[in-house]
């Protein structure tokens, strides 16, 4: 079958129509055009047609009716040119199939559910593994948690249990969370109650032995306590043992006995492989010998001695910690042994003790705590626990719990969370046995119910489980059936959405479509407002943002969703179809012409002919034609900028006086033809024929700078040679080293040398420095604000020195408002030459103290200044500059908090004169910022209201020094107290602050959180017992 041609006559020939037309006039094409080609298309009969020839099929077409839909899977996305296409808006996740789960994103609230028979896990709060660990192996021991039930809680009556029950104490805490641990219907529990109460850092890993330990003797004092005397030494009887040091005289052989109680053993681990040999070295004998002999109080005499611990009486529960993590003298900070111990189920303590008597030494295993990691400053914590009831053994691994039973049963095992090449083999352990790398510590025992109101408690937590439970069930329920419905909405609407050929239409929002198919998104009214044009109808330009679909799905729409105003075939708008077709063939005209004139312009013109342009006018006329004409400036330019922000046509070459501008690289000749041409839409641009004159004023003032220029040039290189030495800093002289043969030298302040080098340097671009303004360096009352030693010191800076003879030059050069000198007074006393300074005129003692106290103030609130940390090497000091005078030591710098009243401050013009310090201080009169830096230092940001402590951090992160191996002094002082402010402390800016290192650290990372985490276990705690981390 032959395939039928579309053509269309022309003349005597035929050529086939545009494919872009074939898409508008609805004939079928083998792919869809892009949306830039049925923009095209949509407008391109307008150069055929004139505005008052403009009929509905040209409307129709302007609005793309006539575009056929595309079918799905033709289309990758939806075509946003095309109204017609429904394709790409969601709808592939109707069409099909679909699960129940994907109606909702709520999880099934059985899977919070406690298993039968399982024990209760609990909630990691961040880096709070360690307190799980504990709090399981506390909770599983029956004879603490009967203990703890018998606890009085005062407010058990008062409660009303239809309101949250708060734990007040640490008891009550652990009451209800054990309460819910035994019979909680939850998998986990949170312990942020007890956590927070305890004042735990959620964030930070702490030490896990010293909690175990500051946790019991909490626990011991808060027991102490209760008023039943059963509960004041259950701690101890669960926990505490006794040994005795024996200290035999090797010359009289007294033994000396010195008791000791215990909550723990620590033994040491390193270079033993079965737990009996760590308790054999535990109970060793040592010798006293040396240095180390001991004071006999018999002989009265120090004699060399043997010592050792005898075991005397063993616990109920017995502590052994494996000391695991060790200081490294070497390194600075703690490590961690890896060393493979092997430990028995039974254990039998008989032959520790010193006397068994009737005591039972048989101890059972009943948990292993373990740590998961190969440094001490990271890692995991995870309890192997015993259940007392079934002998079953149980992994607890905070939220999760797992029975230990067959192959999973080997006690102490977890893999390491980096594991490492140099990982030694687990060596064979006999029957009975369980060997392990990371067990820190071993509980034995030796061979509980709570009371009615944390029952009432447990009961309404699970009622409240329950009812929360049955609430997410509800909801999944509700949103399957919700899920469903719009299922079924959606295939049977989307079948109705295509419009078709001669059937009413109307237009709805894209946006608004795809969030109807988005069930995430709750489908609003239809708001068409937006879409309107200036006529209250469909505006052209927005067809791209709407979609045209049945008039049956748009009722249906309109009647479930509500919105306004509804947009049929009658909200086509020809006024702006007529408008647009006006404005394109406006613009069609101007890019012709814009051709013509670009190709004019290269023709060369003559000299006597043709008009003046400016070349920037000329570079971007249509531009600016687009912007005068306000049909094409609407359409065109309103999202627009101009770069070169011009108003008119040729107003580049306007000079102020309004006449032709006299730079000639601004402006170029072109023919009549082209000014014609632009003129048409430039009616009212300046014209400049090829015989108008430049502006006359302007040459004449071209002319006058060009004399000024050469006149401040001569001036410039008079004054240069006349001062050569001060323009280049040779030969100056100094207060330091009095220049000898010269009485007296004068002084002139150092912004009028800069503002005078400045113009020597670049005479043609500034005006000559006319005078010297010397005021800056006098108070009000018109004395002088520096004396001799603050010159010397610092204020030097400030001022520049001058010789007589280069005064003189100055005098004769500049208008000089205040001639300020300084003279040397010789006295002779007794063969030697003592010398005293003055200056003319004197110094202002009441303005100079006033300066002074500004200046001490500023230097106690600053932020963001710098400050320089030297590090000492090999106990030498980095060469020490000068330190500003202001460095006051750590007393001074504390009486200086309250600083008396300054001399003359009754005085009338007191605070004006304290202004006028501040202006002066802050502008003028200040610090130099240089700094000469040297190899070992380096530069840190700081405040005055910032502590020391604060500081010490950032020079850990800057040198790799843990804080309390830092040893800081400045200007001789050392800086100890970590609470106290850089201010309080005369830390000021440009500060030289020397740091001492005890030791190199090189896990500095480890070490931030370790001295962070030191000084939060002493206050979480209130206990005084010294941390070792």
């Amino acid at each position: 079958m032959r395939r039928r041609s579309l053509t269309k006559q022309t003349g005597g020939g035929k050529t086939p129509p545009d494919r872009s037309v074939i898409l508008l006039l609805g004939r079928p094409c083998c792919r869809m055009a892009p949306r830039l080609q049925l923009e095209r298309a949509a407008w391109r009969w307008v150069d055929t047609v004139k505005p008052e020839d403009v009929t509905e099929e040209h409307i129709e077409m302007a609005y793309r009716i006539r575009v056929p839909a595309c079918k799905r899977g033709a289309c990758r996305r939806n075509c946003k040119g095309n109204p017609n296409c429904l394709v790409g808006i969601g709808e592939h996740v109707w069409l099909g199939e679909i699960d129940e789960n994907s109606f909702h994103n709520i999880d099934d609230p059985n899977s919070e559910r406690r298993d039968k028979n399982k024990f209760v896990g609990l909630t990691n709060l961040g880096a709070t593994c360690y307190v799980n660990t504990f709090l399981q192996v506390w909770f599983h021991n029956l004879e603490l948690r009967k203990t703890l039930y018998m606890c009085q809680n005062s407010r058990a009556e008062e409660h009303n249990l239809d309101s949250d029950y708060e734990p007040q104490t640490i008891c009550e805490h652990l009451q209800y969370l054990f309460a819910l641990l035994q019979n909680s219907n939850r998998r986990y529990i949170d312990p942020s109650g007890l956590v927070k109460a305890l004042g735990l850092n959620t964030g930070q890993q702490q030490d896990a032995q010293e909690f175990s330990k500051l946790f019991l003797s909490l626990l011991e004092d808060t027991l102490s306590k209760q008023k039943n005397p059963n509960l004041h030494n259950v701690i101890q009887q669960q926990f505490c043992g006794q040994f005795a040091y024996v200290t035999v005289c090797n010359q009289c052989g007294r033994a000396s006995l010195l008791p000791s109680r215990f909550y723990e053993l620590e033994l040491n681990i390193q270079g033993h492989k079965q737990l009996t040999d760590c308790i054999t070295e535990f109970l060793k004998e040592e010798k006293l010998e040396g240095d180390n002999r001991y004071f006999c109080e018999n002989c009265q005499s120090k004699q060399n001695a043997t010592r050792r611990i005898k075991l005397q009486t063993l616990p109920r529960t017995l502590n052994l910690q494996l000391m695991r993590f060790v200081f490294d003298r070497q390194t600075g900070h703690k490590k961690k042994l890896n060393t493979f111990i092997s430990f028995p189920e039974i254990l039998d303590m008989g032959p520790f003790l010193e006397q068994k008597g009737k005591l039972c030494c048989l101890y059972e295993l009943s948990a292993v705590l373990i740590h998961r990691g190969v440094s001490a400053y990271s890692g995991h914590y995870i309890a192997h626990v015993r259940d007392s009831r079934t002998s079953d053994w149980y992994k607890f691994n905070d939220e999760e719990i797992e029975k230990m039973e067959g192959k999973k049963l080997q006690l102490g095992i977890e893999e390491d969370i980096a594991d490492t090449k140099s990982q030694a083999r687990k060596p064979k352990c006999s029957k009975g046995y369980h060997c392990s790398r990371n067990a820190y510590m071993l509980v034995y025992k030796q061979w509980s119910e709570y009371d009615a109101f944390l029952q009432r408690l447990v009961e309404r937590d699970n009622k409240k489980f329950e009812e929360w439970c049955k609430e997410m069930a509800d909801m999944r329920k509700q949103s399957v059936d919700k899920g469903k419905a719009k299922h079924e909405e959606v295939k049977e609407l989307y079948k109705l959405l295509p419009a078709e050929d001669g059937k009413l239409f109307e237009f709805v929002p894209l946006d608004w479509l795809k969030n109807w198919l988005d069930d995430a998104t709750a489908t609003k009214s239809i708001d068409n407002l937006k879409f309107l044009c200036t006529h209250g109808k469909l505006h052209p330009d927005k067809i791209g943002e709407v979609k045209r679909i049945s008039l049956k799905a748009a009722d249906h729409f309109f009647k479930r969703y509500g919105g306004s105003p509804r947009l049929d075939r009658s909200s086509l708008c020809k006024d702006c179809v007529v408008q647009r077709c006006r404005v394109l063939r406006l613009k069609n005209q101007l890019n012709e012409d814009y051709k013509d004139i670009s190709n004019l312009v290269k023709i060369p013109v003559k000299s006597n002919q043709g008009f003046w342009v400016g070349k920037a006018s000329l570079r971007s006329w249509r531009q600016l034609a687009l912007e005068h004409i306000p049909l094409l400036h609407f359409f065109f330019i309103k999202e627009q900028q101009n770069d070169e922000e011009m108003k008119t046509f040729n107003e580049d070459i306007v000079c102020v006086h309004g006449s032709l501008s006299i730079s000639d690289g601004e402006k170029r000749l072109v023919s009549d033809e082209v000014w014609n041409r632009i003129k048409v839409y430039f009616p009212k641009a300046p014209e400049f024929t090829c015989q108008q004159e430049p502006c006359q004023q302007c040459i004449m003032l071209d002319r006058e700078g060009k004399e000024n220029e050469a006149l401040n040039k001569m001036i410039a290189n008079e004054q240069k040679a006349n001062l050569l030495n001060l323009f280049q800093e040779k030969n100056r002289p100094t207060l330091q080293k009095w220049p000898q043969d010269t009485e007296v030298l004068y002084i002139v302040s150092l912004f009028f040398v800069e503002e005078w080098k400045k113009f020597i340097r670049k005479p043609a671009k500034g005006n000559p420095v006319s005078s010297v303004g010397n005021s800056v360096l006098l108070c009000p009352h018109g004395g002088f604000m520096f004396t001799y030693d603050s010159m010397v010191k610092g204020d030097a800076q400030q001022i520049v020195l001058l010789w007589p003879g280069e005064w003189d030059v100055i005098r004769r050069h500049f208008l000089v408002d205040q001639a300020i000198s300084i003279c040397r007074l010789s006295e002779k006393t007794q063969n030697t030459m003592n010398a005293q300074y003055r200056t003319q005129p004197d110094l202002c003692k009441d303005c100079r103290e006033g300066l002074i106290f500004q200046q001490q103030r500023d230097m106690r609130e600053y932020t963001q200044a710098t400050v320089y940390i030297r590090k000492v090497v090999d106990n030498k000091r980095i060469m020490k500059e000068a330190v500003p005078e202001l460095n006051a030591s750590g007393s001074d710098a504390e009486d200086e908090k309250e600083v008396a009243k300054v001399k003359g401050e009754s005085d009338p013009d007191f605070y004006q004169v304290i202004q006028f310090l501040i202006v002066s201080y802050k502008s003028g009169i200040r610090r130099s910022a240089r700094h000469r830096k040297l190899r070992g230092e380096k530069a840190l940001i700081v405040s005055a209201n910032q502590t020391l402590k604060e500081l010490k951090i950032q020079i850990m992160h800057a040198f790799s020094v843990a804080p309390f191996d830092q040893n800081l002094t400045i200007d001789g002082r050392h800086l100890t107290d970590d609470s106290a402010t850089l201010g309080s402390l005369g830390v000021i800016p440009d500060s030289i602050i020397f740091l001492k290192a005890d030791e190199p650290i090189a896990d500095y990372a480890a070490m931030d959180d370790v001295y962070q985490g030191k000084l939060n276990l002493k206050q979480m705690y209130s206990v005084n017992l010294h941390l070792f981390i």
